[in-house]
């Protein structure tokens, strides 16, 4: 949100808002650009017939006084993505939906374009090098790259996002049941990315993983005339821990790893083809590309050790994870850390869909804040209930993160990589410390 009203400000906007809680870099971001709020909390008084709208973050509450006050005026209240959609709607748009890569896919693409000097606008869930904000809105631009996630655009509108933006160029890497407590259902989840099929303009295209089964049965089904892409991994070949792709005879050294990356790159290359960029030219530009923040990131390193951090949650991220570390590195051992933080990952019904996901990892580790239970109001359950639906009778369970912090600093890491996985914090363990520590 204060990305979007940074973005709107700098392109004329008069632009206010509010929260109860802020956090960095939101609020020094927002002073920078003059519109930091003077107080948290919510003051009603503040919505008048002077505003033009209001729009509306996923986490606001129903009851919000401020969102009362806007529908008693009978003021325009949108959701983030129907904004998103009205600032673009003259725009070609590329939205990339999934249950995975979405964030890499995006980042590729902006790289590239930018790469390739292009004008665009975009919207992205991870901060980037080179793009100051995740956000940027302008009048010139042709075209928008946005991401498009499944979940719901607001407390009032119960679509979810990617319906929302009517794309141009629709991408989808991938199926794998997620957000169980607004899906109840594979079928209703699935459901959602046949819709966002769609959504998709006429005349427009539909670029899809060809490796993943699900995806495949949901495009078969869809009757939509639209134009209809699949992509596949490229050649490539792994030599001294760097990843290489070969086109046409030319080599391209990669920054970054992973079957999974490899897959995100090939949907990156199609959209960029539809923008006039050869293959030639995307493969020459991605050859600096780093990678998204928090998304296989390197945390350090020394001669015989490694050190990632990924934001890996669903079961099928945290696989394809680990098997990008482990094949990228496989004379070392592979210590591998997941956080259940979601409130999918944590239902008790949801836990069997993570059995054999990490077995591609020497040792395993699962953590649980014991605190996280109790706010998001779920009955705790025994570690053992854990190793069970994980299918690893090895696994070690954590629920103190002081515990945790003090299991790993104690490893020795000779010969051997770290992965920590998690969209949430570990419970506030730092890991720049911890990354001195082991390294």
């Amino acid at each position: 949100m204060h990305n979007l009203a940074i973005a709107l400000h700098k392109k004329g906007f008069e632009v206010s808002g509010s929260d109860d809680v802020m956090f960095e870099p939101s609020v020094s971001r927002l002073k920078k650009h003059g519109i930091l709020p003077n107080n948290t909390g919510w003051y009603p008084e503040k919505i008048t017939n002077q505003l033009d709208a209001v729009i509306l973050g996923m986490h606001a509450r129903i009851d919000n006084p401020e969102l009362l006050k806007a529908q008693e005026l009978g003021l325009k209240v949108y959701s983030y993505p129907e904004y998103i959609y009205e600032q673009s709607k003259d725009k070609q748009r590329i939205v990339i939906g999934g249950s995975h890569g979405k964030t890499t896919i995006t980042s590729m693409i902006l790289h590239v374009l930018q790469a390739a000097g292009k004008d665009f606008d975009y919207l992205v869930g991870a901060q980037l090098d080179g793009f100051e904000t995740m956000v940027k809105l302008t009048p010139e631009a042709p075209v928008m790259v946005i991401e498009g996630d499944e979940y719901l655009a607001s407390p009032i509108d119960r679509r979810p996002k990617f319906h929302l933006y009517k794309a141009n160029v629709g991408i989808i890497s991938g199926i794998a049941w997620d957000h169980i407590n607004v899906f109840p259902t594979f079928k209703s989840y699935t459901d959602q990315f046949d819709i966002f099929i769609d959504t998709i303009q006429p005349n427009g295209q539909l670029i899809y993983c060809q490796t993943d089964e699900v995806l495949n049965e949901v495009v078969a089904a869809n009757r939509s005339t639209i134009e209809k892409h699949a992509y596949n991994l490229p050649e490539f070949v792994i030599e001294n821990g760097i990843t290489t792709i070969i086109s046409e005879g030319e080599k391209y050294p990669l920054q970054v790893f992973g079957e999974h990356n490899l897959l995100n790159m090939q949907a990156a290359r199609l959209a960029c083809e539809s923008q006039g960029i050869s293959s030639a030219d995307f493969y020459s530009y991605i050859t600096t590309f780093k990678g998204a923040a928090r998304r296989l990131e390197l945390v350090g390193k020394n001669e015989s050790a490694s050190m990632f951090k990924d934001f890996a949650h669903s079961p099928s991220k945290l696989a394809a994870t680990i098997q990008a570390v482990k094949t990228q590195f496989p004379q070392r051992k592979l210590i591998a850390c997941i956080e259940l933080h979601t409130f999918s990952s944590l239902n008790k019904d949801f836990l069997a869909e993570y059995a054999h996901t990490m077995d591609e990892a020497d040792e395993a580790i699962v953590f649980i804040d014991h605190k996280t239970f109790e706010q998001k109001k779920i009955e705790p359950y025994a570690a053992e209930v854990v190793m069970a639906s994980f299918s690893r009778n090895d696994l070690l369970v954590f629920n103190d993160p002081s515990l945790l912090n003090v299991y790993l600093s104690k490893v020795k890491f000779l010969n051997a990589n770290l992965l920590m996985m998690s969209s949430g914090n570990f419970g506030g363990v730092d890991l720049i410390e911890l990354k001195n520590k082991i390294l």
